[in-house]
């Protein structure tokens, strides 16, 4: 059954017209793009000298320099589902923008059938020659319905995908450096309840000593008993302390845990790091946030195939042209199916015009446009919030600072003043009261003097996060034509 002659005339004439038109596909009716302008002051707020911002070009482990903080995090980066989702997002996105990205290229297939028809009696009966079956089979490959990217609709598809995917890629780099600012601060958590802990506990035996002392003392009839009920009082609210940071330090191991995604047992007893251990960083200047900071470039992605989206939503009034061109064999018996004279073919091109839509296009257009300002909102509400994170670190560390050296002080004066009401109250010139008070003051100092240093080395692991430390400033390549 030879449905079509072959002709490679006509077929040459088809291949230069599909070439021709394939050519003329280089408009894109999407808007050119262009960054908002920083919706933030030119610089911080207190900071005299902004230098330069070396947070994002510093790796996590030049920064955070303690080896058993150091192997933590990278069991968290090994384990952490939430980093781990994130990392699936990116290969998800990926995989999208290669489907989309295959949509600009013919896609090439080839095809074999059998096919018979049975004839009705009347048919036969008027034309002899005619079977009762009539049985053609085939052999076909071509390009079955490529639409001819004249208005740049596909192209537009392609890129907002590419650029979906880069969003990916950003929030993955952003998870990546949360997780790590988040291990750190669990840690060090972890740390200032041992060292307070610590204190609790040596407070506790000294406590301890003098109520055996003290005993003895009330047995021979050499202090009062007010003295030992004070002295008792002060041995039960040291047990208390000690009970409770107990109970806190297992909660923030439970803390810790979740976040690495798996069991990372920390030696009791290890101090807090000091203070200098993680060190001062520059913060330069707001607008070097916009190529540091990973959710303000994964917002931006966002914002640029949204630009993309308007380009497939114009394009969608104007009218669309496919393309089928098949070329193969047809024979009515299988052994002739590629013998001399059974070439067919097939050329199909097919335009479709939008007449009516009852303002579905129109529609489509305007939510383009609308999810592009949001879009653009959303950039900018990054970049605030990107701003003010690096604002409160900054300004944290200043208080703190200050607040570790005149707890520095404090701690030093409540040592000499315990000295000296015990010493007084040895040689009769003070009540007890004066040496409970002086104890207790000294303990709740030292307390709050490692509160506040494990404070301070946190806010400077904000700072370094809020200024994209750890994230690689190239994840991606951002030419929109690479393959992923």
């Amino acid at each position: 059954m030879n449905a079509y002659t072959h002709t490679p005339g006509r077929m040459r004439h088809a291949a230069c017209a599909a070439a021709a038109l394939l050519l003329a596909g280089c408009t894109s009716l999407a808007p050119p793009y262009e960054a908002p302008a920083l919706p933030v002051p030119a610089h911080y707020a207190g900071v005299a000298e902004a230098g330069n911002a070396q947070a994002a070009d510093m790796a996590w482990r030049d920064y955070f320099t303690d080896p058993a903080l150091q192997a933590v995090i990278e069991q968290a980066l090994a384990n952490n589902r939430d980093l781990r989702r994130a990392t699936l997002r990116v290969a998800e996105a990926r995989a999208a923008y290669g489907i989309q990205r295959a949509e600009e290229l013919p896609s090439v297939g080839a095809s074999a059938g059998l096919m018979r028809i049975g004839l009705p009696d009347n048919l036969t009966s008027l034309a002899s020659s005619l079977p009762a079956t009539l049985t053609s089979y085939s052999a076909f490959a071509g390009i079955s319905s490529w639409e001819l990217d004249l208005w740049g609709r596909v192209r537009n598809l392609s890129e907002a995908a590419l650029h979906q995917y880069f969003a990916a890629e950003w929030t993955q780099r952003g998870a990546a450096v949360s997780l790590v600012a988040q291990t750190a601060n669990a840690w060090l958590a972890l740390r200032e309840t041992d060292e307070r802990l610590a204190l609790a506990r040596q407070a506790l035996d000294n406590r301890a000593e003098s109520l055996r002392i003290f005993s003895r003392r009330m047995e021979v009839g050499a202090t009062s008993r007010l003295d030992l009920t004070q002295v008792r009082m002060l041995h039960q609210q040291a047990r208390s302390l000690v009970a409770q940071l107990e109970q806190q330090r297992a909660t923030q191991q439970h803390a810790l845990d979740l976040i690495v995604g798996a069991p990372t047992p920390v030696a009791a007893g290890a101090r807090l790091p000091a203070t200098d251990a993680l060190r001062p960083l520059p913060a330069g200047l707001p607008s070097d946030l916009l190529t540091r900071r990973p959710d303000i470039q994964a917002a931006e992605q966002q914002l640029r195939a949204a630009h993309a989206q308007i380009g497939v939503a114009r394009a969608a009034f104007l009218p669309s042209i496919s393309l089928t061109a098949m070329a193969g064999s047809a024979s009515g018996e299988l052994s002739d199916l590629f013998g001399s004279g059974t070439g067919a073919w097939l050329f199909r091109p097919a335009i479709s015009v939008p007449l009516f839509t009852a303002g579905k296009l129109q529609n489509n257009l305007n939510l383009a446009e609308v999810r592009r300002d949001a879009a653009v909102v959303q950039y900018e509400q990054a970049i605030q919030g990107a701003f003010r994170d690096v604002s409160d670190a900054l300004a944290t560390q200043a208080g703190l600072t200050q607040q570790v050296q005149v707890l520095d002080d404090m701690l030093a004066t409540q040592v000499e003043r315990a000295r000296l009401s015990r010493l007084r109250y040895d040689n009769g010139a003070a009540r007890f009261l004066e040496v409970l008070d002086a104890e207790r003051d000294l303990l709740a100092t030292a307390q709050q003097l490692t509160q506040t240093r494990r404070a301070l080395l946190s806010s400077r692991v904000a700072l370094y996060a809020a200024l994209g430390g750890g994230a690689d400033p190239s994840p991606v390549s951002m030419n929109p034509s690479a393959t992923p």
